[in-house]
């Protein structure tokens, strides 16, 4: 009889570790994901801005000499992350793909212009700085047109001004649920041994004492949650970079670090803490009040 209810005492001892652990881990993964978007924000803004595009059109009489030398001094200007020469024919071409017939057929002529395209770096791309950059290639006289999608810019602008805003007001409002849900596992869990507590501590037992064993407990549960935690944002991480490697999210080993140590510290200090105040509520309670 004895054996069978330590054995049951062993199971549910075993699957309240269990819980708290599966609990720490689910919740540190998730923030973690909110925290791997946090602290790349920027890099994904970066990526969407560095995809606008100016379009310099050249007028027909511009000589070989003035196109190469306005090509050679926009891929050397701060702003440009690349500078492409595309001719006319060029031109014609990838428009008659892109409709899927040759527009050239029916007007018996090629109406585009020679182009240079310049790709900007995220940086300069605001409203203010691709006005002023347009204007100063446009003011050479070999330049037919400056073109670029200035609705899209503000729009862009502002979309990742708001969604950064919301990003971080959803990081601390999830930071503040994870330590209720993380806190409340290990409250339930110690709630079990109230009376081991208290037994305790009427024979005598300091409340250093009493409090040591469960919070090296819980800290080892909250570690080992963390390591499950970790793992699956390993996982995340390779399966992203695997499948959009233009968000370069393993390209930078600080970012990275910061992300796995904070989740790791995040984990130990939560369940400290937990711990700490769960023991100290059933410390100060009246024998009588653990019954209810």
């Amino acid at each position: 009889m004895s054996k069978s209810f330590e054995r049951y005492q062993k199971r549910k001892l075993i699957s309240s570790y269990f819980s708290v652990v599966l609990s720490i881990g689910l919740v540190l993964f998730l923030l973690g994901i909110l925290g791997l978007l946090v602290l790349n924000t920027k890099k994904m803004a970066d990526h969407f801005k560095e995809q606008i595009t100016i379009s310099v059109f050249l007028k027909d009489n511009a000589k070989q000499v003035e196109v190469d030398q306005l090509q050679k001094s926009l891929a050397m200007a701060e702003y440009t992350k690349t500078a492409t020469y595309v001719s006319k024919e060029e031109a014609a071409e990838q428009h008659s793909e892109d409709i899927g017939e040759n527009f050239q057929d029916f007007l018996g002529y090629n109406p585009l212009k020679n182009s240079i395209d310049v790709q900007l770096r995220a940086d300069f791309v605001t409203p203010e700085q691709l006005e002023e950059i347009a204007a100063e290639i446009d003011a050479k006289d070999y330049v037919e047109e400056v073109s670029y999608d200035k609705p899209l810019i503000s729009l862009l602008n502002d979309n990742v001004k708001r969604i950064s805003f919301w990003i971080l007001v959803a990081s601390g409002i999830f930071t503040f649920i994870a330590v209720l849900l993380i806190n409340s596992s290990i409250r339930l869990s110690i709630y079990s041994k109230r009376f081991i507590i208290k037994t305790m501590q009427m024979v005598g037992a300091t409340k250093i004492f009493i409090r040591r064993p469960f919070i090296w407990t819980n800290i080892k549960l909250g570690m080992l949650g963390a390591f499950l935690a970790m793992l699956a944002l390993a996982g995340v991480l390779y399966y992203m970079n695997e499948n959009f490697p233009e968000f370069g999210l393993m390209n930078d080993p600080i970012i990275l670090i910061i992300l796995f140590v904070g989740v790791f510290l995040l984990g130990l200090l939560i369940s400290l803490m937990s711990t700490y105040f769960a023991t100290q509520r059933f410390l100060n309670l009246r024998t009588d009040e653990l019954y209810y």
